[in-house]
């Protein structure tokens, strides 16, 4: 099915099953334990042995030796694969890191060998035997120290952009902020580790894995071992969290992959936690320059931003900038992307990669303009919206709402009892504060395929290599099937996550939810009709409908149509230019009430609300669940997530839960969630967007300027730790 022009009304718009919130329909399996993650899978081929990776203890240099002989020689020992021995290792286009070290080491914790063994343990004991030598090399490991180094990227989409003339109509504005921000690294911190379990069968290879895009998994091993896609398997029914580090593979299943071979039969392989950070990806630290002009009414002339950050050679940039360019209005515009070469691990994507990081700066400056115009940071956003493109005014939106999200978010939170001057409001020790931030991510669609077959019990069942990361794409898709087939949601089984499957869109970029359930909805419809024709009816004057078809007096049970040989078609959709004729994005406004200790500069968030315009919202209950995680994790950006790089040595000292820390529940406030009634038929037949990383784009921002509310403290470097808060006090 093309979707190229505009939805029409469909069987959808019934929203009989779709847009109710139900249930998760894997959450029982889930909370008993009996989900299947890979680490798990017991039950898939017998006989697995066990392997542990050894990382690299130097950033950047060579190994010279290694000495594999004590390890070979330990108990239960089965083999030991290095670089040595591992064959043809090559690396896919797609990952910028090589996934096994040797004889250049790229970055710390780079895998240098796997010992397989019939024991967990026996592995892990005799990995500490190997022996390496290593040559080091100097390394770069600081942003800041590498920032004048940096290069211009090639990206998918300008590096650069300008429009007008930026630095004219700067000079010229009546008021003006020119200030600097910086994001540190992070870690994504899946519940979940990396693991795979890798197996054999002739010149094929199975893997069942934690992985968000099963093809592209596919594609990359394919890639990196030379051999036919078709020769390959990957299986990922169920992931504990991802947040955009297993949208590729990763050493764990590379390894796991060499061990099998060599071993002669399965081994499972799991990355222990502080492995993770150093040894997977991150997303990168950025260091933000942000520009803005405007005119004493509030309006802008002149916005600029220029983000840089740092990967290995040949990496990406963190597009922090991307979302400056449709934002807010103003004629006069420049950013722009740099990227220095660093020797830390892979910086790659991290839920919402570029507006995450890229608005923790831009919603900031924008409370600073706010100020220095002595103007409501609500009004000022709302005097600065645009219904088109503003570089290519000529490009309307296909819908925005940011302007109801302000609006609406405002009367939630309260926002009228906001004191304007930082430090007048006080509950007992605690200096109180309100601050508030936009919310933007771009609305990404991906082609998406999926089978849907009907059998004789009136049974539907729907097969697509689509994933679930903890969001809920097993329910959507079963939501989808019911309200198109006439079923209950207990009629419907959903089969996901396996590359024998028809190719999705897989999980990433918030498209997910969006795309699945429209290349489900492009099978469900080719098996309407293929169940009419089937009941000799036509297709058009079919209704489904309480497990039946019925055209007029005429009416079929979906068993009776289906047979015993059943009826199963395949279908999905491809996107069209709709994404190039229109601006399609997400929109959002996010509200904080924070307190800050006059004494020791201690932040707590008292509460959240968010407001968010994210066309059709498939599911209420599973969409606010994602979005009051996205609004934690921005909780987590804004107070205490950091990477910390040990500039000396190369890696990434906090290495578990204990040390890089996250929210937990007594960090987390009551957070309001709420979203418009809106559609969007120009971003798919469901009439949906994305919404799960919509939550975090802004959200640190906002306990940002709550911050300052509170206490007048500006922190322009993230964390705000109390460390900052009190110099800036000071």
């Amino acid at each position: 099915m093309n979707f190229d022009q505009p939805a029409a009304r469909n069987p959808v718009d019934r929203l009989l099953v779709v847009g109710q919130p139900h249930d998760r329909i894997d959450g029982p399996l889930k909370t008993t334990g009996t989900a299947p993650y890979a680490y798990e899978r017991h039950d898939v081929v017998a006989n697995q042995a066990y392997g542990v990776i050894l990382g690299a203890a130097i950033p950047k240099g060579r190994i010279t030796r290694i000495d594999a002989s004590a390890a070979r020689a330990a108990p239960g020992v089965i083999a030991v694969v290095t670089h040595e021995n591992a064959g043809p290792v090559g690396k896919a286009k797609a990952i910028t890191a090589r996934l096994l070290a040797g004889p250049e080491v790229d970055h710390f914790d780079q895998a240098v060998a796997i010992v397989v063994a019939g024991t967990f343990e026996q592995a892990r004991s005799a990995a500490h035997l190997v022996r390496v030598d290593y040559q080091r090399e100097p390394g770069r490991f600081d942003l800041a120290r590498e920032r004048e180094s940096a290069v211009k990227p090639k990206m998918e989409d300008p590096a650069d952009t300008e429009v007008l003339n930026f630095a004219g109509a700067f000079a010229q504005a009546a008021v003006k902020v020119d200030q600097t921000y910086t994001t540190p690294d992070q870690s994504h911190m899946a519940m979940e580790p990396f693991a795979t379990i890798a197996s054999w069968q002739g010149d094929k290879l199975t893997v069942w894995t934690s992985n968000q895009m099963i093809d592209w998994a596919r594609r990359d091993l394919s890639e990196i071992f030379g051999m036919p896609r078709g020769n390959l398997r990957v299986v990922s029914s169920y992931i504990g969290g991802g947040f955009g580090s297993k949208l590729w593979v990763r050493s764990d299943v590379v390894m796991a992959a060499l061990a099998s071979r060599a071993a002669g039969r399965p081994v499972k392989v799991a990355l222990a936690r502080p492995q993770i950070t150093n040894n997977t990806t991150h997303r990168p630290a950025t260091i933000q320059r942000i520009r803005i002009g405007a005119g004493r009414d509030g309006r802008i002339t002149a916005i600029a931003h220029e983000s840089w950050s740092g990967d290995l050679p040949g990496g990406q940039p963190e597009t922090a900038a991307m979302q400056t360019r449709l934002l807010y209005a103003g004629a006069n515009r420049l950013t722009s992307h740099r990227l220095a070469t660093l020797d830390l691990p892979e910086g790659n994507a991290m839920r919402a990669p570029g507006e995450a990081p890229g608005l923790m700066a831009l919603e900031i400056a924008m409370d600073e303009l706010a100020e220095a115009l002595k103007m409501d940071p609500v009004a000022l956003r709302i005097a600065n919206d645009t219904q088109t493109d503003p570089e290519k005014p000529e490009r309307r939106f296909s819908q925005r709402d940011l302007v109801g999200c302000l609006r609406t978010g405002a009367q939630r939170f309260g926002w009228e009892r906001r004191a304007a001057t930082p430090g007048q409001v006080r509950d007992g020790r605690w200096l109180v504060g309100m601050g508030m931030a936009s919310a933007f991510r771009g609305n990404l669609t991906m082609d998406s395929a999926a089978r849907a077959a009907v059998d004789a019990r009136g049974k539907v069942t729907i097969s697509t290599d689509m994933t679930d990361i903890g969001t809920g794409s097993y329910t959507v898709i079963a939501q989808t099937a019911a309200e198109l087939l006439g079923v209950p949601l207990s009629q419907v089984e959903v089969r996901l996550g396996d590359s024998d499957f028809p190719v999705s869109c897989g999980s990433g970029g918030q498209w997910g939810g969006n795309s699945a359930t429209a290349g489900v909805f492009a099978a469900c419809m080719k098996l309407r009709e293929a169940i009419a024709r089937k009941a000799g009816l036509m297709p058009a004057d079919a209704r489904f409908a309480d497990g039946r078809v019925i055209a007029g007096t005429r009416s079929f049970t979906l068993g009776e149509v289906a047979g015993r040989a059943g009826v199963s078609v395949e279908d999905g959709i491809k996107f069209g230019e709709l994404t190039k004729t229109y601006a399609q994005a997400t929109f959002g406004a996010h509200f904080a009430e924070v307190g800050v200790d006059a004494a020791t500069g201690e932040v707590r968030v008292r509460r959240m609300s968010g407001t968010f315009a994210a066309g059709r919202i498939l599911n209420p209950k599973t969409a606010r669940s994602q979005v009051i995680g996205a609004m934690t994790m921005g909780l987590g950006a804004a107070l205490m997530e950091e990477s910390i790089v040990d500039t000396r040595h190369g890696y990434f000292v906090n290495r578990d839960l204990a040390e890089y820390h996250v929210p937990v529940h007594a960090d987390v406030p009551p957070q309001d969630v709420f979203f418009l009634d809106e559609v969007d038929d120009m971003s798919s037949p469901m009439k949906a967007k994305g919404v799960g990383e919509l939550g975090l784009c802004g959200s640190a921002a906002a306990i940002a300027n709550a911050v300052y509310n509170a206490c007048g403290a500006r922190v322009r470097d993230y964390p705000i730790t109390l460390d900052k808060i009190l110099r800036s006090l000071a």
